[in-house]
């Protein structure tokens, strides 16, 4: 039976969890060893060390684990020589490409199966995504300017009921958002990578394109969302061409990373008044800078990387990785198995 090594932070309840897969398991969680967590579910720790002896203690389970819940983030440079016995790697996000790629995971442990934690995050966002729609639609941040100023003067906004909503990226997340959407009475249009054999409907759309017919689909998104993976064929597919094509008063959202977006072009488009407003999550630069302008527009509301975190997140997470270790004990296909060529 393997032998699982808990990385980050997870609440006792949830570790007995893991444990009741199977008695025969053993679970190793040293959580005087591990980061505190800023916040529920903070899986990304900033500075943080170990004494001496804790990391050699650290160290020796590291060197039992056939399993680790979560990548140990504190030796990541080194992990790959860390882990002889290593087998599987369950992490605690959906998007960890650009992470894997980093340290070059993928070449220095060719034999370690990852699984992300797709499917989790989707209805946080999802939910995040209505949120900036209608703060926009309904001149929400209108209102709350007008109250902190004491200003009464009635208005008219739009709601969501008939516009169209285009989803670029169609995985647990994107449907989960088009469902929302349709739950308002919009209009719902997907872009997914694979379109063969799909029914639209299955999705939650009115309407499913290809990525070459992106442009087309972009003439329609009165609302954009944006949650594609990042690899080599996604950064910057969103520039200044793009936005241009959208319908004036359109809103821009951004829950997949900021190296999708040309963030100057953006900057344009919102200062033009051709977009009605931007709800961004993600950015060219994590924290964002200071000095960029997207702090002080009134058109954007800046999330700090947050729109998906949940307070049950853990519970989420832990819910899959033990189905998957019931999956791994009974040698049967894990779930959410990371693709090495196509990053993600």
């Amino acid at each position: 039976m393997p032998t699982i090594l808990i990385a980050s932070y997870l609440e006792p309840e949830h570790v007995e969890r893991i444990r009741a897969v199977d008695a025969r398991l053993e679970v190793l969680y040293a959580p005087d060893l591990l980061y505190t967590p800023r916040y529920p579910a903070d899986h990304w720790p900033g500075e943080f060390r170990r004494t001496p002896e804790g990391e050699s203690r650290w160290r020796a389970m590291l060197a039992r684990a056939d399993i680790l819940f979560d990548f140990d983030k504190s030796n990541a440079a080194e992990l790959p020589t860390l882990v002889p016995k290593l087998k599987w790697i369950q992490a605690t996000s959906v998007g960890i490409g650009e992470f894997v790629g980093k340290y070059g995971y993928a070449t220095a442990m060719p034999k370690v199966t990852f699984t992300t934690c797709a499917g989790v995050h989707a209805q946080p966002l999802a939910e995040w995504c209505v949120l900036v729609m209608l703060a926009f639609h309904r001149k929400f941040l209108e209102t709350l300017a007008d109250q902190r100023r004491k200003r009464w003067e009635r208005f008219a906004a739009a709601d969501l009921r008939d516009q169209t909503l285009v989803v670029v990226g169609m995985g647990k997340v994107g449907t989960e958002v088009a469902r929302m959407g349709k739950a308002f009475g919009m209009r719902t249009i997907g872009v997914k990578r694979t379109v063969e054999g799909i029914a639209p409907a299955d999705l939650h759309l009115d309407v499913l394109y290809a990525p070459h017919d992106l442009p087309r689909a972009l003439t329609e998104a009165q609302n954009l969302v944006l949650i594609a993976p990042r690899t080599a064929g996604t950064e910057r597919m969103i520039g200044a061409e793009q936005f241009a094509l959208l319908p004036k008063g359109a809103v821009f959202i951004n829950i997949a990373r900021g190296a999708l977006v040309d963030e100057l072009a953006l900057i344009a488009a919102l200062r033009s008044g051709h977009l009605r407003g931007a709800g961004l999550d993600v950015f060219e630069t994590e924290p964002l800078p200071g000095s960029s302008p997207l702090w002080e527009m009134d058109n954007v509301i800046v999330c700090p990387h947050s729109a998906s975190t949940a307070d049950r997140e853990n519970e989420r997470i832990t819910d899959l990785f033990c189905e998957n270790i019931r999956r791994y004990i009974g040698g049967r296909p894990l779930l959410n198995v990371y693709d090495r060529d196509l990053g993600f």
